[in-house]
C-alpha cells in the first residue's frame, strides 16, 4: 500500500525540536487527501498504515510511535518513548511521554498526563487534571478524573 501522508516543509521548532507538519496523501477514515494534520519530528512517530492521524496541532516527537487506528489531536503531545495505538485518543491538553502505552479503546483528554511506565488501555478513561504515572495500569472501563488545581509534577510543554 502507498504512503498516507508526507512530511511538508512547513516546520515549526519547540524546545529546540524541529517538528513537521503532515499532509494526507490519501483518504482514510474522516482524512482526505490534502488535508494537514499536526505535527511530528519524523516519519518514524506516525505509522503510515492503519488509520493513525495526528490533527490539528497535536505534537508527537522523540521515540514516540503512533499507530494503529490511534489519533491525537488538540494541543496533546505524545513524547520520549511512549506508544498510543489501537483505537485510542489523546486529546485536548493531554500529554503522554516517558514509556507509558496508551492503547485499546482508551482516552486521554483534558490536562490529563500519563508518563513514566504507566498503562492506560481498554475503555478505561483518563481525564480532567489527573495524572497516572510510575508503574500505574489502568483498565477495563476504570475512569480516573482530576478537577483538583495543580499535579504531582510539572507538566512538559514540548
Amino acid at each position: 500500500m502507498s504512503d498516507k501522508y508526507k512530511l511538508t516543509n512547513e516546520t515549526k521548532e519547540a524546545s529546540g525540536i524541529k517538528l513537521f507538519r503532515i499532509q494526507a496523501l490519501r483518504s482514510f477514515v474522516d482524512v482526505r487527501a490534502g488535508d494537514l494534520g499536526g505535527w511530528v519530528e519524523g516519519v518514524k512517530n506516525l505509522s503510515q498504515d492503519g488509520d493513525a492521524w495526528v490533527y490539528g496541532d497535536a505534537r508527537v516527537h522523540g521515540d514516540a510511535r503512533v499507530f494503529g487506528d490511534a489519533g491525537i489531536s488538540g494541543d496533546a503531545r505524545v513524547h520520549g518513548d511512549a506508544r498510543v495505538y489501537g483505537d485510542a485518543w489523546v486529546y485536548g491538553n493531554a500529554q503522554v511521554y516517558g514509556k507509558a502505552w496508551v492503547y485499546g479503546d482508551a482516552l486521554v483528554s483534558g490536562d490529563a498526563g500519563v508518563y513514566g511506565d504507566a498503562r492506560v488501555y481498554g475503555n478505561a478513561r483518563v481525564s480532567g487534571n489527573a495524572w497516572v504515572y510510575g508503574d500505574a495500569q489502568v483498565f477495563g472501563d476504570a475512569r480516573v478524573y482530576g478537577d483538583k488545581p495543580g499535579t504531582p509534577m510539572v507538566p512538559i510543554n514540548i
